[in-house]
This record gives C-alpha cells, sequence and structure tokens, in this order.
C-alpha cells in the first residue's frame, strides 16, 4: 500500500473509533467519517467496502494496537512497569470496545466476527509480559495467564465513568501487587 493510502486508511480508522464509540455512534455516517478523517467518501469506501466492514476493521486495529504494545512496553521499562501499562491500555480498550457495542453487533448480524482470535492473541500479549517478568524474578513464574486475563476483564466490569476509571486504576494496582513474586 502506499504511504498516503495508508495515513489514509490509519486516519480513518482512528476516526471510526471515535465515532463509533461517541454518543451518536450507531447513528453515525459513513459520510461524516470520511470528512473527519479529510478524505472524500470514495476513499473510505476504496478501503472499506461497507460500513461493517470499517467497524470490524477499526475494533480490529484496536485490538492490533494494543498487542503490539507489549513487546514495545518490554523494551521501554522494566517487566512489572510494562505489565501495568498494558493493563492500563486493555482497561482502554475494553471500554472502546464497549463504546462500539452496538456498531460490532451490526458486524455479527451481517455475519461477520469481530471476535475471532481475540482471546489468542490477547492471552498471548499478556504472556509475554507474564513470561519475561517471571524470568528477571519480578513476577510470579506460578500464575496462569488465564487467571489473569480473567482478573483484567473483572476490573474492566467497572472502568466506564471516569470515577470508576480511577478505582480500576487502584484494581490494576492490587492486581500486580499480587503478581509481584516476593
Amino acid at each position: 500500500m502506499r504511504a498516503d493510502a495508508q495515513r489514509n486508511r490509519d486516519r480513518l480508522l482512528t476516526v471510526a473509533v471515535e465515532a463509533f464509540t461517541g454518543p451518536d455512534g450507531g447513528d453515525v455516517t459513513l459520510d461524516s467519517i470520511a470528512k473527519q478523517a479529510g478524505v472524500g467518501i470514495g476513499t473510505l469506501y476504496r478501503h472499506f467496502p461497507t460500513r461493517e466492514a470499517l467497524v470490524e476493521a477499526a475494533y480490529r486495529n484496536e485490538l492490533e494496537k494494543l498487542c503490539e504494545s507489549a513487546p514495545e512496553l518490554l523494551t521501554e521499562r522494566p517487566p512489572a512497569d510494562a505489565l501495568r501499562d498494558w493493563m492500563d491500555h486493555f482497561v482502554d480498550y475494553m471500554t472502546t470496545k464497549r463504546g462500539m457495542a452496538d456498531a460490532l453487533k451490526a458486524v455479527i448480524a451481517s455475519g461477520g466476527n469481530p471476535y475471532e482470535h481475540s482471546r489468542a492473541k490477547l492471552l498471548a500479549a499478556l504472556s509475554t509480559l507474564l513470561t519475561v517478568g517471571g524470568a528477571d524474578g519480578t513476577l510470579r513464574s506460578d500464575v496462569a495467564v488465564e487467571d489473569v486475563f480473567a482478573g483484567l476483564g473483572g476490573v474492566t466490569m467497572i472502568a466506564g465513568e471516569p470515577a470508576q476509571r480511577e478505582q480500576a486504576g487502584r484494581l490494576l494496582d492490587l492486581l500486580l501487587d499480587g503478581l509481584r513474586s516476593r
């Protein structure tokens, strides 16, 4: 893909996530997304032939960004800090996913499966963080990645509003404290 086409696609995905998670998410028009992204409607349709294709691509893009951030964080921060940062990103991702719920339901109704492979990718990213932390002795190595994932899922259940997001942060601190090796 040409660099300008990739930039247009990336901008469309960013604007789509913002639009689909906004108050008018279910009713936002593709024309308004194209306009806000600074491209024509033809450009949008060249990349995403249907509304459902745009929604699914926007969701998958958010998933990829989250999963790809795990190894990047490990190059920048110690493993426990990288894990804590990733957990914050995970809560943000889940909040975005909930905001896109209506749009994602439409994708499913049209026969798509935006969640295919999501769990496996998330578990792999989380496993990377836990494995590196376990190898350097800062995190417990006896914890199942699925258990940590379930704990993160529980934390995200309360993280909708700003005050609740603060509580979610405190719960993530508690979860991380339980993961530290003693």
